[in-house]
């Protein structure tokens, strides 16, 4: 089997040589060059012919995001970007992410040295998971970019958090005997787990969710620096209120609360009405937010007044969580293969049998709208 061949631009030599030694530590991925700059990476794309590309966000000379245009315009490649956990750092990479990079990982600002090696599995996880991304997904990424561009006014993801145990959702919510019984009600929960690709996924969907939608909640696998900015970019582009989810806030119609990074997102009843609760516990599945702490709470306590979606992903969170809203008796949706950048979570759901439809990306929307009219 052939090795994934990886070129590594960034002007920090230290960086460069640390992510060598961490992709090289897997057998599967060969290293071969980093650039200090766009420029020499542009002449060794040529001579080396790469599979993926880790791509710092901020250089001398071009800049990340201005060589990645140019780059998907011109010679499409799965690209992994390298971005420092700041609030500019944070928007420059969701930008980098409308462009068509398939995933990011974050350096730490303080004792990079000692600190960033123990992001290595992580690294090498979404290099392998971007190699096996297809040249025509890029390609209709960068469409979709081109045309919201034309669109809209100029004005998005994973967390860089520390390899931890593996949890189940059972670390934050238990699981219930049998499934609760709950009255169909006029007042709907939408609920969208994502993860790599899902911030542009995520913004595809709410683009075409009319002011008058049933209120909609988020878990996207994200940074808390990155989770801020992501649901800025969303408002500006949806008829909706998007916002980071608060603590005991009300779930409204017309508004869509993004689970905050390093926080899990989880919907409760209050009286009447449907609040988001934040909860500080272990990271589930490795994530923080993670898609199956919110997925079963809405299947507990939203039931059968719930659409459940889940989008593209790497790994499988969300997909028992999935099963858990379908066994509720609420309507499932997974993304279908050829629109996902990772068929990870949606493929795990499409799996369990836990995907009521499994659609493209495009026909989303219309089909939760009908869902929720019905």
């Amino acid at each position: 089997m052939e090795r994934i061949k990886v070129l590594i631009v960034d002007d920090s030599a230290l960086v460069r040589q640390m992510l060598q030694a961490m992709l090289e530590s897997d057998s599967a991925i060969e290293v071969v060059g980093a650039a200090s700059d766009p420029y020499v990476a542009r002449d060794m794309i040529k001579e080396h012919r790469p599979d993926v590309l880790t791509l710092d966000v901020e250089m001398p000379r071009m800049d990340g995001v201005s060589f990645l245009r140019n780059l998907m315009r011109l010679h499409p490649m799965p690209v992994v970007m390298v971005s420092s956990l700041t609030e500019k750092g944070a928007d420059v990479t969701l930008q980098a992410m409308e462009l068509g990079a398939i995933d990011f990982v974050t350096k730490p600002k303080i004792d990079l040295a000692h600190t960033f090696e123990q992001y290595g599995e992580e690294i090498c996880q979404k290099v392998k998971a971007a190699a096996r991304v297809s040249r025509s997904s890029l390609e209709r990424q960068y469409a979709r970019y081109v045309a919201n561009q034309q669109s809209h006014p100029k004005v998005e993801v994973l967390p860089a958090s520390r390899p931890s145990e593996k949890y189940s959702a059972d670390a934050i919510i238990k699981p219930l005997s049998s499934p609760a019984r709950h009255f169909k009600t006029t007042e709907k929960i939408i609920a969208i787990g994502a993860s790599t690709g899902g911030t542009e996924a995520i913004k595809e969907v709410l683009m075409r969710m009319p002011a008058s939608c049933p209120g909609i909640v988020i878990s996207q696998h994200i940074p808390a620096a990155f989770s801020g900015p992501f649901a800025v970019r969303m408002d500006s582009v949806s008829q909706m209120t998007v916002m980071e989810a608060k603590d005991r806030q009300q779930i409204l119609p017309g508004h869509v609360y993004v689970a905050p990074g390093g926080k899990h997102l989880l919907v409760e009843r209050d009286g009447a009405r449907y609040i988001c609760r934040l909860n500080d516990g272990s990271p589930v599945n490795r994530h923080k937010p993670s898609v199956d702490v919110m997925f079963r709470s809405v299947a507990q306590n939203v039931g059968i007044n719930a659409v459940g979606v889940i989008l593209t992903g790497m790994g499988a969170d969300g997909a028992l969580g999935l099963q858990e809203i379908q066994q509720s008796g609420s309507p499932t949706i997974a993304q279908d293969q050829k629109t996902s950048v990772v068929w990870g979570m949606p493929g795990e759901a499409v799996k369990l049998g836990a995907a009521d439809q499994i659609l493209p990306l495009d026909k989303i929307a219309k089909v939760i709208l009908d869902l929720v009219t019905k």
